[in-house]
């Protein structure tokens, strides 16, 4: 990681004052940058702060929605449908998250499905706040903007890399998945292109349908896409996951790819589960921890020092980066140093 290293508090407060500045009502910003740093604290780095600049110009053209709230289209017991009207997708995904919690207690389970959210970030950032609090958590979204990622078999892209993420409480870290449908996300793929490198695998067809690990297949005219998960021997997996969460974003929303384009977004699926409903939290961490143990006490294979659980890795990072500092890549705070000029924001200091 880069050895330029922020204050975690220091770059909550810069990014919420950019956010300020640029015409957002102050509640919204704190959750807006709140979310992104946890990305970064998480080591999603392509979903953190360098998110920030993009939104930032969105706010400028209109494209993302300065004030007000989502309207509430249908709601029973335990399910809510809402109109997001283009708010900023983190202060959305959180209000959906205390939401579905708040239906979860009294009915074992609630889901918040949001139409016309703008992006909503980094999925793993959202789920440390149900797993603190004994509860399950599952997320997932679209974007009907984009289609960039072919059907398994196809060369002509359909869908977004469609993320699923779900937090997992256990008597210690919580497992905290966050993985796409398709086998890699345009954020890394653009990472990859800015540092001159390759991808690790062929997970890009090119235009002809042609596997290659070029970013500038997808990034250059004339484009290509992205393979499901499962790249070109397992594909229909991905591409099948990636179907199911169109049904549970777009398809329970009513709103999605056959519906007129409206810039940049989501449709996201918000639900959460209280174990004690079930069997009770003790006999669900019961389980989660033998998991555990029987994951990390697996022999390793060669290339690999032991085996970890999704998510342990971001919260090892997150303790470290709260102690040491957030690590940002050396791309990232010039573009925003660039924004807080033009917005006549104080920038602030590393503290390495």
């Amino acid at each position: 990681m880069p050895d330029t290293r922020y204050a975690e508090p220091a770059l909550v407060d810069f990014a919420q004052r950019l956010l300020i500045a640029a015409g957002l009502e102050p509640a919204k910003a704190a959750d807006v940058a709140q979310v992104l740093v946890m990305g970064d604290l998480l080591g999603h780095t392509t979903h953190g702060l360098a998110l920030l600049g993009p939104y930032l110009g969105e706010l400028e053209k209109g494209d993302m929605a300065q004030r007000g709230s989502p309207d509430v289209i249908a709601q029973r017991d335990a399910t809510q449908l809402w109109d997001g009207k283009r708010l900023p997708g983190p202060w959305l995904t959180l209000r959906a998250l205390d939401a579905a919690a708040s239906m979860a207690r009294p009915h074992g389970t609630g889901t918040v499905v949001i139409r016309r959210s703008h992006h909503i970030a980094c999925l793993a950032a959202y789920l440390v706040r149900a797993t603190e609090r004994g509860l399950i958590a599952i997320i997932k979204s679209s974007d009907p903007l984009l289609a960039a990622v072919v059907p398994h078999g196809g060369i002509t892209p359909v869908m977004t890399p469609n993320p699923i993420a779900a937090g997992l409480p256990t008597s210690h870290d919580p497992i905290l998945i966050d993985v796409s449908t398709s086998i890699t996300s345009m954020g890394y793929t653009m990472q990859a292109r800015d540092r001159g490198q390759k991808l690790p695998g062929p997970w890009l067809v090119d235009v002809d349908g042609n596997a290659t690990n070029d970013p500038a297949a997808v990034l250059e005219e004339p484009k290509g896409a992205l393979l499901p998960l499962g790249g070109l021997d397992a594909g229909h997996k991905g591409y099948a996951l990636g179907l199911l969460v169109e049904a549970l974003t777009a398809g329970l929303a009513g709103f999605g790819r056959a519906d007129p384009k409206e810039g940049w977004g989501a449709t996201v699926l918000v639900q959460v589960i209280d174990p004690e409903a079930f069997a009770g939290l003790d006999a669900f961490r019961r389980q989660m921890d033998h998991m555990t143990d029987a994951c990390h006490a697996s022999k390793p294979r060669a290339g690999f020092d032991r085996v970890r659980l999704p998510g342990e890795r971001g919260m090892r990072l997150l303790r470290e980066q709260r102690e040491r500092g957030v690590a940002l890549r050396e791309t990232i705070m010039p573009s925003l140093e660039k924004w807080a000029q033009k917005l006549g924001v104080d920038g602030i200091a590393p503290v390495s």
